[in-house]
């Protein structure tokens, strides 16, 4: 551990261990029962090693790389009535734990790659990707719905997806709303060479590091692992502290585990103070660029 560990845990005001879900799915949906018996038997690993909030990579029940939009809509479902989300609120409610998960939805004939969020009590919210990356803008309608955050008993949760990351308008927009983790669906596919620096660390995970960073807000990103019809996926989920170093580590690009870190969540509401004149949130100069960057909208929660 290095975010928290000289901060007393047994004295949080909300202790919560957090668990990122590192595994290859497949696409096909002859592969839908194996993924869903999959997952569920990380979940319930993770559950049972007391994680309180599960995140799990970008549509991790269906696969990702589909060849046409009718394939697509083949691996879609309702939300929240689908198989996959009532599965997540089955275990959420079984073992009294918070899961983010990533599904094709389908609204009508409309498909969204969509993170849902569900706890002990069932259903909270989803969050419908915003920016789409490649083939995705085939399948998908970009997110309609805009940004939320959730209340919940452990604290507040925001939800992005995969290539949200690379713009920073994302997680500030989301930090900004009173966020104490931002929880990422993601399916990091190879980019142009490199892929990893000497330390076998990607870009993706490095966008992740500086935008804990920049918004003193911890952030979880579950990746996949594996190849599928050509694209290969980067692996490297980790859980970043406030003040954007991992905890615990890094996920190897081809390991297939769990990463935990223990944190106290609430902590992100008092991190932005760095000294008696510094604070990060604070010292934005709004009157300078929020027209231009459009952040106006609704009013951060308190921190």
């Amino acid at each position: 551990m290095t975010e928290q560990q000289d901060t007393d845990h047994n004295s949080g005001v909300s202790p919560v261990r957090v668990a990122v879900v590192q595994f290859e799915p497949r696409v096909g949906v002859e592969n839908l029962e194996a993924n869903a018996e999959t997952v569920e038997a990380r979940l319930t690993a993770a559950a049972e090693a007391g994680a309180g909030l599960i995140v799990l990579p970008e549509l991790a029940t269906t696969g990702y790389v589909f060849e046409t939009r009718e394939e697509a809509f083949a691996h879609s479902e309702a939300v929240p009535e689908g198989p996959s989300v009532q599965m997540f609120s089955r275990l959420a409610a079984e073992h009294d734990t918070y899961i983010v998960g990533c599904v094709v939805e389908r609204d009508g004939q409309k498909l969204f790659d969509t993170a849902v969020l569900v706890g002990p009590e069932g259903y909270i919210g989803r969050y419908r990707k915003t920016h789409l990356w490649n083939t995705e803008k085939l399948w998908f309608t970009p997110g309609d719905e805009g940004f939320s955050v959730f209340d919940t008993r452990i604290g507040r949760i925001g939800l992005l997806v995969c290539w949200d990351i690379w713009f920073p308008e994302t997680a500030r927009i989301v930090a900004q709303m009173g966020a104490d983790i931002i929880c990422i669906p993601t399916g990091w596919v190879w980019t142009p060479p490199p892929l990893y620096d000497a330390s076998g660390v990607c870009m993706a995970a490095y966008l992740t590091i500086t935008a804990a960073h920049a918004n003193n807000v911890f952030i979880a990103t579950a990746d996949r692992i594996g190849q599928e019809r050509g694209a290969g996926f980067m692996g490297n989920s980790l859980i970043a502290g406030t003040n954007g170093w991992p905890i615990d580590r890094i996920a190897g690009p081809d390991e297939d585990t769990i990463i935990y870190a223990d944190v106290d969540l609430t902590a992100a509401r008092t991190a932005p103070i760095w000294n008696q004149l510094n604070d990060l949130h604070r010292d934005r100069r709004t009157d300078l660029y929020d027209q231009m960057l459009g952040y106006r909208g609704r009013a951060p929660l308190p921190r």
